[in-house]
């Protein structure tokens, strides 16, 4: 932890201290979600205005004041992670306009009105001049900023690389920093090939997969809280929320730091990274797992993976036996028994990355399944 004279003005020491603390990965992910539901089961009132309003006024204050610390302000004022403050700020901005409409018609439907967008559509208007017009507007308003800031800051550009000194942390450009994250807890065929390619896949593929017709042209919540809640999950979670992470979190060998904490490349962390086989073999029973031929020592694993991937599947199709019948009602008993299937799996997938990353959080579990001689680690 930092002493407090690295910290920044004494008045502001304790809160300082105070969010390092909170920075710890488990405490920090854990009320990021707490935050992220919160968000949405009080949406009514979080999109209010003048709420809105405050909440932003008291974000800018908080981050002047975070400015106050020398670390915070070192990585926070890079040019190059400009575009992180831009993509936060018109977050914030789209998703509460997005709410604030959402609120309103579901509000309106309680009443047995229309949507405001339907009855917009009631009044219609040619794409020629007026879309056109708008979108011609924003276009040159848009390369006028760009012009502009590409005068204001340098591009971020470092020295010719040195083999014989690799920088401390070397990080990935900041839109691949959730990435980067994730190779800490998985392997890279997972981390950088099969998840990326689960997250397109599904996006692609979901919209074919929903037997939900509501919701479709107008803003709304309650029509699809299921959709809307896990789509978000996974952008906000799984991947600002990394980015995020891997930003102003991660220093020096990449160790956790708090958000006001100076980067100590000494920093040690007493870290003994285990596998199941190993808590299983050595510590349960008594027996030494590099004795044992691959596919003994990873049965444990494997029988994880498997309830993983079996158990959960059928516990989700009969709790919620509504949201599987939808699918066969719409879609037919086997295209939609398939379509479920996939929704389920793209679904717990995505549940995996955060159960992994609390299992190495809190038990320094590396690999779930450990198969050097084949290059197949979980």
């Amino acid at each position: 932890m930092s002493s407090p004279a690295e910290l920044g003005p004494g008045i502001l020491n304790p809160i300082f201290q105070a969010v390092n603390w909170l920075c710890q990965p488990v405490v920090f992910y854990t009320g990021s979600t707490i935050a992220f539901f919160g968000a949405l089961k009080f949406r009514r009132t979080l999109v209010k205005p003048w709420i809105a309003g405050s909440m932003a006024v008291g974000m800018i204050v908080f981050l002047l004041l975070s400015l106050l610390n020398p670390q915070f302000a070192r990585e926070a004022l890079k040019a190059d992670n400009a575009p992180i403050w831009i993509m936060l700020t018109i977050t914030c901005l789209v998703m509460w306009a997005a709410f604030y409409q959402a609120v309103e018609n579901d509000e309106r439907f309680k009443k047995g009105l229309k949507s405001l967008e339907h009855e917009a559509a009631e009044e219609k208007l040619h794409v020629w001049p007026y879309l056109v017009y708008l979108e011609g507007v924003m276009a040159a308003f848009v390369l006028a900023l760009l012009f502009i800031w590409s005068l204001g800051l340098d591009a971020p550009l470092e020295m010719f690389a040195n083999p014989a000194k690799s920088p401390n942390p070397a990080k990935a450009p900041w839109y691949f920093l959730g990435l980067q994250e994730l190779l800490v807890y998985y392997d890279p065929w997972i981390a950088g090939v099969l998840l990326p390619l689960m997250i397109v896949g599904g996006l692609i593929a979901l919209p074919y997969c929903d037997p939900n017709p509501k919701g479709v042209g107008y803003y709304t919540f309650d029509q699809r809280k299921f959709a809307i809640t896990t789509y978000l999950f996974g952008y906000v979670m799984m991947w600002l929320v990394l980015i995020f992470v891997g930003t102003f979190l991660r220093g020096q060998n990449w160790n956790f730091f708090g958000l006001y904490e100076t980067w100590d490349p000494h920093k040690s962390i007493a870290a003994n990274n285990v596998n199941v086989s190993e808590i299983f073999w050595l510590n349960m029973m008594k027996t030494d797992p590099k004795s044992l031929v691959w596919y003994k020592r990873e049965i444990p694993g494997i029988i994880i993976l498997l309830c993983y991937f079996t158990i959960i599947p059928l516990a989700i199709k009969m709790l919620f036996k509504n949201f599987y019948e939808s699918f066969i009602i719409k879609y037919g008993k086997i295209p939609g028994f398939i379509r479920f299937s996939l929704v389920v799996l793209f679904l717990i997938v995505m549940m995996s990355v955060p159960i992994k990353m609390y299992l190495r959080w809190g038990l320094n579990l590396k690999y779930i399944v450990f198969i050097p001689e084949y290059f197949f680690n979980v």
